[in-house]
């Protein structure tokens, strides 16, 4: 496929609903940083559908304008995300990060600014691009560190591609007692594994809670059929928002 630069998140979920492109390609969480909070907020409103996942091995650079060496960087530029992967590099070297908007961005920026005291962390084709030396491969302070990107499509695929599928949907529990407690149950006693369960609020309410889940399996099991039911009775709203081949990294 040919790649489409967005700006925003928003972006990319637009370009596909509108037909500009096929599919979109979202970080969810990096193994270090932890989750990627925007997309959890906008995945239930998308109208896409999570068709397939891909775990990608993350290597941060140092780029300096030609000439500079690690001693001569006071600052160094990169998305948010970004900065906590090599915290530990940062504070060796005594490197403030600064937040840009995207890491590509920063190594532009750092081109035509021109000071050897600024750097950027990106990727070693960032700096290809832009002509910037690259005076610190690799410096990610976990040497696993990992960022896993959803799929997404229009249109649902709920086939089964694989013989280990994942199961991802968003869900409000009812308001009575012990609701989610009752409503986790159901996994538990089908043997369905759930690999993440996370909650985050929703219409501005700190008493409106709704909640992000991944499980092992397909809707088609029948393990996982009971579950959802048992689920489905004790929630107001569920929204399975995709069914996908688990990436082999996960093992």
């Amino acid at each position: 496929m040919k790649a489409l630069t967005c700006g925003t998140f928003e972006d990319v979920i637009e370009a596909v609903r509108s037909g500009e492109a096929d599919e979109a390609m979202l970080p969810v969480e990096n193994s270090t940083y932890g989750r990627v909070a925007d997309i959890h907020r906008l995945l239930p409103d998308s109208g896409l559908h999570i068709v397939d996942e891909a775990f990608v091995r993350v290597h941060i650079n140092l780029l300096g304008v030609p000439g500079s060496t690690i001693a001569d960087i006071e600052e160094a530029y990169s998305h948010l995300v970004l900065l906590p992967q090599c915290a530990g590099f940062l504070r060796k070297h005594a490197i403030r990060g600064r937040v840009s908007p995207d890491n590509a961005r920063a190594a532009r920026d750092v081109a035509e600014r021109g000071d050897k005291s600024h750097a950027a962390l990106a990727s070693e084709l960032a700096g290809e691009i832009y002509g910037l030396d690259v005076l610190a491969r690799h410096i990610e302070d976990h040497d696993r560190n990992t960022t896993r990107f959803l799929i997404m499509s229009r249109e649902p695929d709920m086939t089964r591609r694989a013989d280990r599928m994942m199961t991802t949907f968003v869900f409000q529990v009812r308001n009575i007692p012990a609701a989610l407690y009752k409503a986790m149950g159901g996994f538990a006693t089908n043997g369905v594994n759930m690999t993440k369960l996370e909650s985050y609020m929703v219409g501005g309410s700190f008493t409106a809670t709704q909640f992000y889940a991944d499980i092992e399996g397909h809707p088609d099991d029948r393990m996982v059929q009971l579950a959802l039911e048992e689920l489905a009775y004790f929630t107001s709203h569920l929204h399975i928002l995709g069914t996908y081949p688990a990436d082999r990294l996960r093992d």
